[in-house]
């Protein structure tokens, strides 16, 4: 069972972190959203047991059995967007009424899988002191993280399950298609991991968040929430469609 924080009341958010980081990342967004929130430490990161394999498919399958029934919207941030958009086929039961993915990487070249699969390959570097491993672990999300690092017989290590980095490249084109919500992208103006070019191209519909980088919601988290009003008029519109 994977690790899940949350809080408020009213419609349920659930929020899906990037790779290497944890459920923590939202803890500036959520003040930003009209009702109840679910944050999940994806499997392998954080204080959530790690996966015999990594996929989309596996990720979105451990997240489904802790998301209560009933509709939700999911915001997504990276790796976390595409677990978002793979929920919101409507494979794993999770009743989805509007999604966002934020940061998605959405152009991968060879180098770029090569390098995510030697990573997955290394052993976690284990270190003496728990700060040394909150460094590690915080450069490897590439934000600061708290619950990040875990204690063993060796010194304390990342909590980050390497082997989640060969998860490889998602087909977004194929999620947007089979998507049974409204579907919102977004990315920062100087995201270097999902440019706007790379953004608009996917989805012309897309939002680019002015002064924010790929880390938009720990950088300034209220940049996020066009976002989550794009989610509330999302929602609103798969209860009550138009023409019905």
């Amino acid at each position: 069972m994977v690790h899940v924080e949350r809080g408020g009341d009213g419609p349920l958010l659930v929020l899906l972190h990037g790779l290497g980081a944890t459920a923590e990342v939202w803890a500036g967004v959520v003040a930003h959203w009209p009702g109840s929130w679910l944050a999940v430490d994806l499997p392998g990161h954080g204080r959530s047991p790690g996966l015999e394999r990594y996929s989309f498919g596996s990720f979105a399958a451990a997240v489904a059995p802790v998301v209560p029934a009933g509709p939700v919207a999911v915001l997504g941030h990276s790796l976390g967007g595409v677990v978002a958009l793979t929920l919101a086929g409507g494979w794993f039961g999770v009743d989805v009424r509007a999604v966002a993915g934020v940061g998605v990487k959405l152009r991968w070249s060879p180098d770029d899988l090569a390098r995510a699969a030697a990573i997955a390959a290394k052993p976690a570097k284990t270190f003496p002191t728990r700060e040394e491993a909150v460094e590690r672990a915080s450069k490897l999300a590439g934000v600061p993280l708290a619950h990040g690092v875990v204690e063993g017989p060796g010194g304390w290590r990342p909590a980050l399950d390497q082997a989640a980095f060969g998860v490889g490249a998602p087909d977004v084109a194929g999620l947007l298609a089979t998507a049974k919500a409204p579907v919102t992208l977004a990315a920062g103006e100087t995201d270097h991991l999902c440019p706007p070019a790379d953004l608009l191209a996917a989805d012309p519909g897309g939002m680019v968040l002015a002064g924010v980088g790929h880390n938009a919601h720990v950088d300034q988290p209220e940049s996020i929430t066009p976002v989550l009003e794009r989610l509330i008029t999302g929602w609103d519109t798969s209860r009550h469609p138009v023409g019905r």
